[in-house]
């Protein structure tokens, strides 16, 4: 078995290292460690209207809808933000002469990571390499995007890539999560238009829109993520390859160190692991959370063999391919799976199964080593079992007995009023904030607007503002005096016998503290956990030093922060100062209020510079639970335990301080678990109990009530309120319209 030069091993790593960015832009100090794929700069394009820089970071927002881009072929349109893909942001938008659909590929080159020489020299370049086509002008279709024209803004700090012709964020990889593993044949389509296209681009003479031609280029870039798949009708399907190397290594930030000019033969190795992830159905080792590694015989399936040994030459592993074109050639002249081979086990199986007439079976001991071997696999397999009924968090299925109760979907929700309903909550409440984040490409606003489209009800939000800013109850009152149709608050213990609510989520603070895996740090001197009347002495000047909790604590300050949240302060103040008029004056003077991003970033900025920070702070879970500058304490209340609601997806147990929490898909708010929670409470849907007036507010509430109101609101960090099968991406919710 040969292998070439330990490239499959780069490969490998390559791939991987495209897929994150957590290494880019370190110069800008994002709260999740990587400002191109942070939803922040989004929200502020969102709330400040011609914001052009991230309120937290100072890396460069995203597009607003309606903003113009000019090229020497059009000007383009944006019509909403996408998402992120490879090295850029992606938009959908129209050309604006003959309105049709494009896909906009926004490139940055922000100024912190590139001084003004290396930006202009890589605009020029944008501008001469972005996109390739034929140079003798045939139209043919080689299942590469169609590039329409590459754009640099001559001022600014980004270049744009028009595209058209194919859904731009159906990628191999969102495909992967959503369907699972390939199938032998359909990994073998893969790579029969994979080197098809291989060929194409390595053999024939080319153009780039500086006029210049080529005879064959190197994609370079093949992975998941630039690899589209469009699926018919009929489930098949073609896929499209996007993001070449020449344009897209343009914009990998200079302190990174540039790859070298691909050559065919790697486009070859790449693919090959490609078609290794999408057989396997991942790219991770689940025991080790390591890359899949294809010399690892047990990663496998074990269908295909001709199809594996194809692979294994694909990747180097084996003697490989000359060109594209010969790989092409062996897969179309490969063997069908093993057919036989499983035909027959099944025939054998029958026939031991059911033996023929007169048969008599003679029954002999067995041999003494094998004997061994089925008692020790027995052992193993009583251990096995119960380590799979005791020792691993399981799932009871009563739990979910609730869940399967709840009306379906928005569609199914019946006796719908006609009309248009405007509702209410505090401007700078938990609502008005989850309303501006994004599920599946849209905003949770715009998806609850007209949440069923064959209704005539449209529910239209209006914030207000409370003028005590201590008591937030403004949005009450303009349900009370019918200036609105109902309010969206967790602020209900004073409403009038006129009024009825409905709990629709559960919201709640989590406490943070700073986070640095590399050192020693205040979560774990704390043990991952702070008690209630711990909080309570801190946030009224009484517990000043570390120190005081514990002599083993470090010998630092107390820095009590508080979040701008009007709710948030007013719970806080509920749960863990009782209302008590002294301790909440003891709050107001002493405690620091600042925007929950801002004291992220602040801890950020001190432990960077190296010093130990005594920052405590606290916000809400949709704007703390997925950030790793600061760590979520445990909290115990009296006597009780501490819970930590946080949960790592893997092994399904609670969060602990050796945790990386710069994973943010690897852990999840455990429902079950957050309903003991000493800071939790429900939000409630507050609206009229008039019969006079139309049920807009009840109607709302039984929508935020079904299995997709309720995956909706755990995707914006709201907490359901019933266990969800397995958590906010399991099947359950991507199977709900």
């Amino acid at each position: 078995m040969l292998e070439r030069d330990g490239s499959s091993r780069r490969n490998s790593r390559n791939f991987l290292y495209m897929a994150s960015f957590e290494s880019f832009y370190q110069e800008y100090p994002c709260s999740y460690n990587s400002p191109l794929s942070c939803d922040r700069p989004f929200q502020t394009a969102q709330q400040i209207k011609g914001a052009k820089f991230c309120l937290e970071c100072g890396f460069p927002a995203t597009l607003p809808q309606e903003a113009e881009i000019k090229g020497s072929q059009g000007t383009y349109q944006i019509a909403s933000f996408i998402g992120v893909r490879g090295l850029g942001r992606l938009y959908s938008g129209v050309q604006l002469k003959d309105k049709q659909p494009v896909i906009i590929k926004e490139y940055l080159l922000p100024n912190r990571s590139f001084n003004e020489s290396e930006t202009q020299k890589r605009k020029e370049t944008f501008k001469r390499v972005g996109g390739v086509s034929l140079a003798d002008s045939r139209i043919q279709n080689f299942r590469l995007v169609e590039t329409k024209e590459a754009i640099a803004d001559e001022k600014g700090e980004r270049c744009y890539l028009i595209t058209q012709g194919i859904d731009s964020s159906q990628t191999l990889g969102k495909y992967l999560i959503e369907k699972g593993a390939m199938t032998s044949l359909e990994v073998r389509e893969v790579l029969n238009q994979g080197l098809q296209t291989l060929q194409f681009l390595h053999t024939q003479k080319l153009r780039f829109p500086s006029n210049q031609t080529q005879l064959g280029i190197t994609h370079g870039n093949i992975n998941l993520d630039s690899t589209l798949i469009k699926v018919e009708n009929n489930q098949k399907f073609s896929i499209y390859f996007c993001d070449l190397a020449i344009w897209e290594n343009l914009f990998i930030p200079t302190i990174i160190p540039q790859p070298a000019p691909a050559r065919p033969d790697q486009d070859i190795e790449s693919l090959g692991l490609l078609a290794f992830y999408l057989w396997v159905g991942r790219t991770t080792n689940f025991s080790s959370n390591q890359p899949l590694d294809p010399r690892d015989n047990q990663q496998w399936p074990d269908t295909d063999s001709n199809l594996k040994h194809f692979i294994y030459r694909l990747i180097g592993l084996e003697t490989p391919f000359e060109s594209a074109e010969a790989a092409r050639k062996a897969l179309l002249e490969l063997p069908q799976e093993d057919r036989a081979k499983s035909s027959n086990s099944a025939r054998s199986s029958k026939t031991l199964a059911q033996p023929s007439p007169g048969y008599q079976e003679i029954k002999k001991p067995l041999p003494m080593p094998l004997l061994l071997l089925v008692i020790l696999f027995l052992l193993l397999l009583g251990g096995g079992i119960w380590y799979w009924l005791w020792g691993r968090k399981t799932d009871n299925p009563n739990q979910y007995i609730q869940w399967s109760r709840l009306v379906r979907n928005f569609s199914e929700v019946t006796n719908v009023p006609s009309g248009q309903f405007t509702y209410t909550g505090e401007k700078d409440s938990t609502w008005s904030f989850v309303l501006t984040q994004l599920v599946d490409n849209s905003r949770l606003g715009d998806l609850l607007t007209r949440p069923k489209p064959d209704a005539t009800a449209t529910f239209d939000y209006k914030s207000v503002l409370s003028s005590n800013r201590n008591n937030p109850i403004k949005s009450i009152e303009e349900v009370q005096i019918n200036k609105k149709d109902f309010a969206i608050t967790s602020l209900v213990d004073n409403i009038t016998d006129k009024l009825a609510k409905k709990a629709v989520a559960y919201d709640g603070l989590l406490v943070f503290v700073a986070f640095n895996k590399r050192d020693s740090n205040l979560a774990n001197a704390l043990g991952g956990q702070i008690n209630i009347e711990q909080l309570r002495q801190i946030y009224t000047g009484k517990i000043t030093n570390w120190q005081q909790i514990n002599p083993k604590l470090p010998n630092l300050p107390v820095k009590p922060f508080a979040p701008t949240e009007p709710e948030a302060i007013s719970k806080f103040q509920q749960i863990v100062l009782q209302n008590a008029p002294q301790d909440e004056a003891l709050f107001a003077a002493k405690v620091t209020k600042l925007d929950t991003t801002k004291t992220q970033n602040l801890i950020r900025s001190e432990t960077l510079d190296g010093r130990t920070t005594g920052i405590i702070s606290f916000g809400i879970i949709s704007k703390t639970s997925s950030q790793c500058t600061g760590y979520p304490l445990a909290i115990a209340d009296g006597k009780k335990s501490a819970i930590q609601p946080l949960f790592q997806k893997r092994d399904r147990r609670s969060i602990n301080p050796s945790d990386d929490l710069c994973q943010h898909d690897d852990y999840y708010v455990d429902v079950t678990t957050f309903q003991s929670y000493p800071l939790g409470y429900p939000i409630f849907v507050v609206y009229p109990k008039d019969s006079n007036r139309l049920p807009g507010g009840s109607t709302f509430a039984q929508m935020l009530t079904t299995r997709q109101g309720q995956c909706l609101l755990s995707k914006v960090g709201l907490v359901a309120l019933q266990p969800m099968p397995d958590d906010i991406n399991s099947y359950a919710c991507k199977s709900v319209p």
